[in-house]
């Protein structure tokens, strides 16, 4: 049974590569007949993990090719994910699982409200990688995914264990909607300072105030709605997660830089509207938000 990629960005690349490695069969499904060609002129997939690159001769298709889709990894922006999975809902199959790599919250409950047949699986991952070009995808820290079903009340899918067995380093969560706040706030601790400073994720113990600052007032957040498991030990895990990633450029800074669109209205821009309504100062976050908004501005980048 063929997994499908659609978005052949970092993560997504990341697993395509991994998975065609393992032996799995996978197709990449890419924006347009012009991103196919380009991506047949190179040959492949290329996957750098430390001082290796390969090429990964993936086949490739189209939107609207004519095979069905039984298990689909969505590995594309959050704001992209809603016109993405239209483009192959008609190749769905009634039973189809689809794998939701989105960046921050808002983009799940979109997709799932416009394929309401299929069992859309949420991801919360900690694994860092960057596009160096197109098509090449660079390793750049090991790190943990937490998969689960919104209901939280059916069981894990078979195929975990066989992933599991390929080295992908999976778990299974009857609570994923914590996890996907746990990084939602790991995100909005890290990524914006990474524009803003202009540097790698391991750059950022240089601004260890600022980024104590922020984890305290998420983590205040977080137990505000409830959530205090996601707020335990916040800190702790983002100063992980900046050592473990270290050599990596948060997906906000490489979206910066490549002059496009970032993702930060499922992160700040998701959190800030939930504290104003539980009535919680957040100075550091909303004056980090301004920052943001200011500096996407100045390179002419839309700011939501």
């Amino acid at each position: 049974m063929s997994w499908h990629v659609l978005g052949a960005g970092s993560l997504g690349g990341l697993w395509a590569a991994r998975l065609f490695r393992g032996g799995e069969p996978v197709r990449l499904i890419l924006r347009d007949r012009t991103r196919l060609a380009q991506y047949r002129a190179g040959g492949g997939l290329r996957l750098t993990e430390g001082d290796t690159t390969s090429l990964y001769p993936l086949p490739a298709e189209a939107p609207e090719a004519g095979n069905s889709i039984r298990r689909l990894i969505l590995a594309c922006k959050s704001y992209d994910a809603e016109e993405a999975i239209a483009s192959v809902a008609a190749r769905l199959e009634p039973d189809a699982e689809i794998l939701l790599l989105q960046n921050g919250l808002g983009s799940q409950d979109a997709v799932a409200a416009r394929v309401p047949r299929a069992r859309c699986l949420r991801a919360s991952t900690t694994e860092g990688a960057f596009r160096e070009t197109d098509f090449h995808v660079v390793a750049a820290g090991a790190g943990q995914t937490w998969i689960g079903d919104q209901l939280g009340t059916q069981a894990p899918p078979p195929w975990l264990d066989t992933l599991t067995a390929l080295g992908f380093t999976l778990r299974w969560t009857d609570d994923i909607d914590a996890r996907l706040w746990r990084k939602l706030a790991i995100n909005c601790a890290i990524n914006p300072l990474t524009v803003l400073h202009r540097c790698r994720n391991g750059e950022l113990r240089q601004h260890a105030s600022e980024v104590a600052d922020l984890c305290s007032e998420l983590a205040a957040l977080l137990e505000a709605m409830g959530l205090a498991p996601a707020a335990q030990g916040l800190q702790q895990e983002v100063e992980a997660v900046i050592t473990a990633t270290a050599n990596n450029r948060s997906s906000m800074l490489q979206d910066v830089e490549r002059g496009q669109r970032t993702e930060v209205s499922y992160l700040l821009g998701h959190a800030l509207p939930i504290a104003q309504r539980l009535r919680l100062p957040v100075p550091q976050l909303e004056a980090l938000h301004q920052r943001l908004r200011a500096r996407l501005e100045e390179r002419g980048l839309p700011v939501d």
